[in-house]
């Protein structure tokens, strides 16, 4: 048997006849006169098959099958009003899921800060963080795997991707602390012309290992790249070991090894970029809601 569908403004009719039990009062509470009352009620009473309430010149009572009904009429009342509020709080960017790729470096530097702003101001937003080098985070960003990325040297060949740099930081050589070059502040690019390096994959961040070995080719030398990790963290272990030495971003300074130093290069000018990404055609209010984070709180846009 085809089950009657129950429209929602008849419901709310009854539940609000059935809390005043007085047509009048009912009537005045939902703004309507009397008749319009009656004949919602009359009309649910058809689609029910029975009569909800007893009618006499001096009271208005539930019938059991009214009895029956209010309980679950309230429910769908609450549920809609739920989902109502559910649907503007996701639409309007105040709640939902944020998928979020991140270079792990960045939990060195932007990253904390960026997310407690952003859930200091939208406390209701599930925030999905993965931890991703460069190359994978465009290619989630294509993939819809992610919403936004964060990134070192953003490529200059994703019309589709929108990229705002939001941090600059100078490299740092990275040495093991018995090196003599530890007992310099600073150290001229040249001076690692003969040396070993570990660097990261050009895979994982072409971008990033590009910028890398350009500025060595601006100092007169091809490094000889004697072993590669994904990590940073990874990286510095093994310059610690004494396979090699590095040129890194200068928030690595903060891992803390005690066999390996970090010394200012010459240039001074030599920097790297940090950019949030996102897809130009996503109208997910949650990106425009983080990109408006950024661009009215961002982080310091250069680190010394």
């Amino acid at each position: 048997m085809e089950r009657p569908e129950l429209p929602l403004p008849q419901l709310h009719a009854f539940v609000v006849l059935a809390e005043e039990l007085h047509f009048g009062h009912a009537a005045t509470r939902l703004g309507i006169a009397q008749p319009p009352l009656s004949q919602q009620i009359r009309r649910l009473e058809d689609k029910v098959g029975h009569a909800l309430f007893h009618r006499t010149a001096r009271a208005v009572t539930l019938t059991p099958a009214g009895q029956e009904l209010l309980p679950a009429a309230r429910r769908a009342l609450t549920d809609l009003s739920d989902g109502l509020s559910a649907a503007r709080a996701v639409g309007s960017g105040q709640a939902g899921r944020l998928r979020i790729g991140f270079a792990a470096s960045l939990a060195l530097t932007v990253l904390p800060g960026l997310l407690r702003t952003f859930r200091h101001r939208f406390p209701a937003v599930h925030l999905d963080i993965h931890e991703m080098t460069t190359a994978p985070q465009i290619d989630a960003l294509h993939d819809k795997t992610i919403d936004i990325g964060l990134l070192r040297e953003p490529p200059d060949d994703q019309p589709e991707l929108g990229f705002t740099t939001i941090l600059t930081e100078p490299f740092v050589a990275v040495l093991p602390a018995a090196h003599r070059l530890a007992a310099q502040r600073t150290v001229g690019l040249e001076q690692l012309a003969d040396l070993p390096f570990v660097l990261l994959p050009r895979a994982v961040g072409p971008q990033l290992h590009d910028r890398i070995t350009s500025l060595c080719a601006a100092a007169g030398f091809t490094p000889s790249v004697s072993q590669q990790a994904v990590e940073w963290q990874t990286v510095c272990a093994l310059v610690e070991a004494g396979l090699g030495v590095s040129l890194a971003p200068a928030s690595i300074r903060r891992i803390r090894l005690k066999g390996v130093v970090f010394r200012r290069i010459e240039p001074s000018s030599a920097r790297t970029r940090v950019a949030v990404a996102w897809r130009r055609s996503d109208s997910n209010p949650l990106v425009r809601n983080l990109l408006a984070a950024v661009s009215q709180d961002p982080p310091d846009k250069a680190l010394a």
